[in-house]
Parts: C-alpha cells; sequence; structure tokens
C-alpha cells in the first residue's frame, strides 16, 4: 500500500493536509483497507483541510474522467473512498459547494460532474440491483451510487442565488442519470427526487413522470418505488 500522505515532522504526523498533488490527494481519500476498520475514526488521521478552490478542482477533475484517476483500487476501496469524499462529518469535501468566495461557476460545474462519475463509474461496475429492496449480491458500488444524492450536501451557501444555480444543478443532473440504461443509476436519481420532493415537488414529479411513462418495461420493484419517490415516500 503506497502511504503519501504520512509526511512527518521530528516524531509527530502532520494531520491537517492543505496542499497535494492530485494523485496523492487521490492515495490520500482512497488508499485504505476496505474492509475496516474506518482510518478515519482514529483521532491521530490525518485530514484534508485544503483551500475550496483546490478542493473543488480536484473533485470536478475526478468526478468528470475517474477511470484514469481510480485505475489500481478495488470496487470496495472506492465505494469506501468516495463515502468518505462526500458525506458530511467525514471527508467534507463537498464543503466546496457552500464557499461564497468560490465563482458559482465552479461550484455549480462540481455538481454536475457528478453525471459523468455515475455515467463513466457507477453504469459500467454497479449491478442491476434495487438497494432499497436488499443489498444481498450488489456490487460494491452500488451502495454509494444508491446513497449519492441522500448524502452530498448541496446547500448552496448563504447567498440566494447560489443556492438556486446550485440546486437547479442538482435536479438537472438527476434528471439526466435517470435516463441512464442502468437500474442502479435510476434507482438513485429516484431516491434523490424523493429527498428532494419536499422542497422542489413540481420539478421531482414531472422528472420522474417522465421516467415512469417511458419506462414501462421496468423492473416492477423499480417502478414501484418511481411511484412512492413521486410522493416524497422514500428512507
Amino acid at each position: 500500500m503506497r502511504i503519501v500522505w504520512a509526511t512527518t515532522c521530528g516524531a509527530s504526523m502532520v494531520r491537517e493536509l492543505t496542499h497535494l498533488s492530485f494523485e496523492d490527494w487521490v492515495y490520500f481519500v482512497f488508499d485504505h483497507p476496505a474492509e475496516g476498520p474506518e482510518w478515519h475514526s482514529d483521532p491521530e488521521a490525518p485530514y484534508w483541510n485544503g483551500p475550496a478552490a483546490l478542493t473543488a478542482e480536484y473533485v470536478i477533475r475526478l468526478f468528470e474522467d475517474p477511470c484514469p484517476a481510480l485505475i489500481g483500487f478495488t470496487d470496495e476501496e472506492l465505494n469506501k473512498g468516495l463515502w468518505y469524499m462526500i458525506s458530511p462529518g467525514l471527508g467534507e469535501h463537498m464543503l466546496c459547494l457552500d464557499e461564497p468566495a468560490l465563482p458559482i461557476a465552479m461550484r455549480v460545474r462540481c455538481v454536475r460532474a457528478c453525471e459523468s462519475l455515475f455515467r463513466k463509474l457507477f453504469l459500467p461496475r454497479c449491478s442491476p440491483h434495487l438497494s432499497h429492496c436488499d443489498w444481498h449480491g450488489a456490487a460494491p458500488l452500488n451502495s454509494i451510487c444508491y446513497m449519492w444524492w441522500d448524502i452530498i450536501p448541496v446547500f448552496g451557501g448563504p447567498e440566494p442565488e447560489d443556492r438556486r444555480l446550485l440546486h437547479a444543478a442538482a435536479l438537472e443532473t438527476m434528471a439526466v442519470i435517470l435516463r441512464l440504461d442502468s437500474i442502479a443509476c435510476q434507482e438513485s436519481a429516484l431516491h434523490g427526487l424523493g429527498h428532494w420532493h419536499s422542497a422542489f415537488p413540481e420539478q421531482a414529479e414531472s422528472m420522474i413522470d417522465a421516467f415512469i411513462s417511458t419506462h414501462a418495461d421496468a423492473p416492477a420493484a423499480l417502478l414501484t418505488y418511481a411511484r412512492s419517490a413521486r410522493c416524497g415516500c422514500v428512507l
């Protein structure tokens, strides 16, 4: 295992990481045993606290073209790393979306880059399992794929116009993902729209109605889930 982030000064490890190359940042996020224990739960574990602009740059680069950067990692490691990256209280990388000093165009691009991640990574590697029914037998990446829009913090910061643009980007990205030829990706988008229904009922219902009307041959359980998501009834 390549450990590139554990630089030392005397006898103590540098815990706060503010500047890494893109390649070393990728290893920092993903180069950990998939079977646990969770490396970041160690109080002495290093953590990323780089500038918002650098964080957004790296997230965009990874999401827009994930496969070259992630060569050599197992799907189990990728699943763990992506959970860490986007979960509030863990990697906190997506807090860059709420940084008002960061140009809104860059933050919107960061949200829209999720579509490339789904299309290039999740679509070919996730198995056709419905995670809301049963995790058993699903591919490792189905886990983070399913929960993506539930946990990624797309709040938008203090500026109303920033919030409007970021929320619109997230909804439009979910709509695109809903059209991918992947049961796992479709379920992820439905899951997200179900959670966003309380704040954006018209948009969520319109997207889900379009999905139902054009996917009559989809698995019955997926269509049932779509109807539940249409009224915000998802877990």
